[in-house]
This record gives C-alpha cells, structure tokens and sequence, in this order.
C-alpha cells in the first residue's frame, strides 16, 4: 500500500490512525508457503541495484573517467578516506573496505525507497532488517578482534580499560563487557530503525491529513486551506527525512568502521 493509495482510502472512508500497524503490509505474493511483501522485495531489488551501480561504474574504467565512473570512485572514495582509513588505520583498512562500501550503498537505497513514488516505504522501517545488518557488522569486528588477539585476549582488551587497577575492576568489566559486546548490535540497529520508522509515520500522518481535511466539504472553508498547509508540510518533512536518510546510512556505516577499529586496535 503506497501513500497514495493510503490518502485516496482516507478521503473515502474517513481518516486511518497512523501507528505501526501502516506498517505492516500484506503479501504481494506467496512463493509456495512463504508469503513476500513489499519490504522483502525491496531488499531483492536493493541487491541488483547496488551489484548494478558497482558494475556499471567499474565497467569501462579509463585513466579519464566518465560522469558515471567518476560517480562511483567518488562513493568509494569517500567511503575508502572518509570512513574506512580514518577509523580503521592505514594498516588495516583496505580489507573492509567492500563491506563498508556495501553497507553504506545497501542501507541507504533501503532508506530512499521511502521517498520514491509508488514505493513510499524504507525497507529499514521494519526492525528486523536492521538488526540483521547489525548482526552482520557484530560478527565482522569481533572476528576481527579476536584474529587479531586471539580470544581471551579480545575480552580482555574489550572490556578492561587501559591503565584500570584494582577493585574498580569489578565494576568497570561487567560495563565494558555489556557495552562493547552485548549492546552495540542493539543500538546500531535501534538507531536505524527508529529514524526511518519516525520519518515514515510523519510523512503518513500529513499526508492522511492532507487527504482528509480537503474532502471534508462539511468544512470546506477550514478543511481545504488546513488540508493544503498539510500537504505542504508533507513535502517539507519529505526532504528533511531525505536528509536524515543519507545521514542514517553514514551513521551506520561510520559506527561500522569505528567498532572494526576499536577491536583490532593495540589499546582500549
């Protein structure tokens, strides 16, 4: 169910309650017992999209690159410089460098299916895909760390602070452990969802409003020019949430690199 679709039922049925059930969408179709919906299939497209976008822009790589590579050296530099050696090292960098360019691609096409019409849905809104990623990235810094110092000396180097003596041990291991190793995973996805959720349900919200108040002809003289300052504040929210959806992808990307390189650093 788009936006749209969503406001032509408001206008003849009265207004929905915007709330988390927007957002659980039926079936678009079943393949043998399994029941797919638009998120899925979005997440099937994400894919292509993003393995297209790398192949076409690496394709035909020149000295001189055109609009198209330049493009896609411009997204891989930027993830390589900005985010990767930055956060990770100079040593140890490269090796992650796919994953994050990945990521940072996968994440935020899920989250720009939110403003594209027809669609109107971030694949991200739904808690369960961003909880995979997170898992993913989870498994990724902590194999990282414990190849690089070996098992018992990863949870030593995660969860006791360099220089910590003494009784405040007791206190400070326990922390450390539940903040670097149990929690991260949580409040990377959290993060994600929660922002693509809220942008969602605000966009839902106005532009049921919209649809609402300008077929109100009960109240027509209030209706239509509350209806339109809806309509409008919709289209605002919509770039704002644009904004905040390319931000969400480097959050996650950035918090990605960051966690790969407190793991394989020498210190806490």
């Amino acid at each position: 169910m788009t936006l749209a679709s969503t406001a032509l039922a408001a206008a003849a049925d009265g207004p929905p309650q915007p709330g988390p059930g927007s957002f659980l969408l039926p079936p678009t179709f079943t393949i043998g017992g399994w029941e797919v919906n638009k998120p899925e299939l979005f997440l099937v497209f994400s894919i292509v999209i993003v393995f297209g976008f790398a192949y076409a822009t690496s394709r035909k790589a020149a000295v001189v690159p055109g609009r198209l590579q330049f493009a896609g050296e411009y997204v891989y530099g930027f993830i390589r410089n900005g985010i990767a050696r930055d956060n990770i090292g100079s040593a140890d960098y490269m090796k992650y460098v796919p994953y994050l360019f990945t990521v940072f691609l996968f994440v935020l096409v899920n989250n720009f299916y939110g403003v594209i019409p027809v669609i109107q849905f971030p694949s991200m809104s739904k808690f369960g895909f961003p909880v995979a990623l997170a898992l993913v990235t989870w498994l990724i810094y902590n194999v990282a760390g414990i190849g690089r110092h070996g098992f018992f000396g990863y949870l030593k180097h995660q969860t006791v602070p360099a220089g910590a003596k003494g009784p405040i041990l007791l206190a400070l291991v326990p922390l450390e452990f539940l903040s670097n190793i149990i929690v991260r995973p949580f409040t990377l996805a959290l993060r994600l969802f929660a922002t693509m959720f809220a942008g969602h349900l605000l966009i839902l919200l106005f532009s049921l409003g919209a649809a609402y108040l300008v077929t109100d002809y009960a109240n027509a003289a209030i209706g239509i020019p509350a209806g339109i300052v809806s309509f409008l504040l919709g289209i605002g929210v919509s770039f704002l949430d644009m904004l905040i959806m390319f931000l969400q992808a480097y959050v996650f990307t950035l918090l990605t690199a960051m966690y790969i390189g407190s793991a394989i650093a020498d210190e806490h």
